[in-house]
């Protein structure tokens, strides 16, 4: 038996490619799917199952497009409806692979068809759990994206207690924990950096695992701080729920030039939306009016997800040349497929036809010298955590998901508005979205919250103009 994770960073996603005896099952697999293929052509093995923990929300899972492909067969938990062929697992069914057993543990809470799928060995021996969105390293998943009439989230918090100590506490120590997130995703509020543990570790670092926890204080830390999803989780999971165009023919369908002429006509369209996904650098140097920033060098797919409301919108690519088609194919990862393709010859094009509109970035230092002598508009766009965490004494936090909602508090007047994120990505997001809406009078510090820690403002009689919370 080999198990090896698959790990995405863009989306802090998790996916699973285990083999025995020259069989093969995936679980929650991206939505690239040649490279579980691959993978199973190398080991001469045929994929015979694709598991999936639950409808995920925020992206769009390959199980569809692998089973077309391997005529394999897509298994979920009890109480998953959808549009195309499926097995519903009972709880505690029991699947063979090669000289290994996979059973299906129901453990919803997360969602109502959430599963936890336990490994067991070719010694009949408890090896390893696939938890999904159920448990996490460090954290549970939310119980507030399968809410209805008849549930709530506070309903459905009480449903993952239950499953957590009736279906996966029981388990041995030394099981594998295998999830299918980890920090950064939204999917949960404290993720850890660590991919996988062990449920011994789990039990005694995982507040939502400590022994002496009531189900009435499980719900309540559990719900306590929790930050509404972002808008495309609800679109995701139908999708998930419903199928999707094979991705092969959506990059086949985007991946097409277009030159100056016919880009400068369809960006100058209400109906389409210019999204520039060169590195933050690139886009400050010189842009196109207008034009949304989200760098692939980042956690692009979710950014696209968060801030682009219409899941259809037509989309015009400013990329660097042979990032095309990883940019089309991370935007179809939350189910943006309607790109109409890239502007031939890059910005480079356009700066030479056009001009070109750029971004005032200063260093850090030059921004903490401004900040010792003057009252300034400081703009923070870090998460509400981050920001209670330590941030700029008389800083305004507007996150950077809530910042379209926030327009009317920000006006083009004479002052400037300072910029910043923790590291220099988000802050030029930002900008774009600030730009796009007519207010110029905006100013990126290069290097973000982290860059302005190690100027002299972190040090000496200075400390003052930083708040902390310990």
């Amino acid at each position: 038996m080999k198990i090896e994770q698959l790990y995405t960073k863009c989306l802090s996603q998790g996916s699973y490619y285990i083999i025995s005896d020259n069989e093969v099952a995936i679980i929650d697999p991206l939505r690239e799917t040649n490279q579980y293929i691959e993978k199973a052509k190398k080991d001469n093995a045929k994929i015979k199952y694709v598991f999936e923990t639950h409808f995920h929300a925020d992206f769009v899972s390959g199980h569809v497009d692998l089973a077309n492909k391997t005529n394999s067969t897509i298994i979920y938990g009890p109480n998953a409806e959808t549009e195309y062929p499926i097995y519903n697992a009972k709880d505690n069914e029991e699947f063979k692979l090669g000289k290994i057993t996979i059973k299906a543990l129901h453990t919803p809470g997360h969602t109502l068809e959430s599963t936890t799928y336990l490994v067991i060995d070719e010694n009949g021996n408890n090896h390893s759990i696939f938890t999904g969105d159920t448990l996490f390293i460090g954290d549970v998943g939310r119980p507030d994206l399968a809410v209805s009439k008849n549930l709530t989230e506070i309903d459905l918090a009480g449903m993952l207690y239950d499953s957590l100590r009736n279906k996966i506490m029981n388990l041995e120590g030394h099981v594998l924990v295998y999830p299918a997130h980890g920090a950064g995703s939204a999917c949960g509020k404290n993720l850890s950096k660590e991919t996988f543990s062990t449920l011994e570790n789990q039990k005694k670092t995982n507040y939502a695992l400590r022994e002496n926890i009531t189900k009435e204080m499980f719900v309540k830390e559990l719900l306590e701080g929790m930050p509404p999803p972002p808008q495309y989780f609800q679109k995701n999971a139908l999708l998930n729920k419903s199928g999707y165009k094979p991705l092969d023919k959506v990059i086949t369908q985007s991946n097409k030039s277009i030159d100056i002429g016919q880009f400068c006509k369809l960006a100058n369209s209400s109906e389409y939306l210019v999204l520039d996904v060169r590195h933050q650098k690139d886009f400050i140097n010189g842009h196109i009016p207008n034009s949304l920033f989200i760098g692939l060098n980042g956690t692009f797919a979710p950014w696209v997800g968060t801030l682009i409301e219409n899941i259809d919108q037509k989309i015009l690519l400013i990329s660097e040349k042979g990032k095309e088609i990883e940019a089309i194919t991370r935007l179809s990862r939350v189910g943006y497929d309607n790109c109409i393709g890239y502007l031939e010859g890059g910005f480079k094009s356009w700066k030479d036809k056009y001009g070109e509109e750029k971004v005032e970035s200063i260093s850090s230092q030059s921004f903490v010298d401004n900040l010792k002598l003057n009252s300034i508009k400081i703009i923070d766009v870090r998460r509400e955590s981050e920001y209670i965490n330590k941030h700029i004494e008389g800083a305004n936090n507007i996150p950077l998901s809530l910042l379209s909602n926030e327009l009317k508090n920000i006006s083009d007047t004479q002052d400037n508005y300072y910029i910043h994120c923790a590291g220099g990505y988000r802050s030029v997001i930002a900008i774009s979205i600030l730009k796009a809406k007519g207010i110029h009078n905006v100013i990126d510090v290069a290097g973000g919250f982290g860059s302005i820690l190690k100027t002299d403002l972190n040090q000496g009689c200075y400390n003052s103009l930083l708040t902390c919370n310990i």
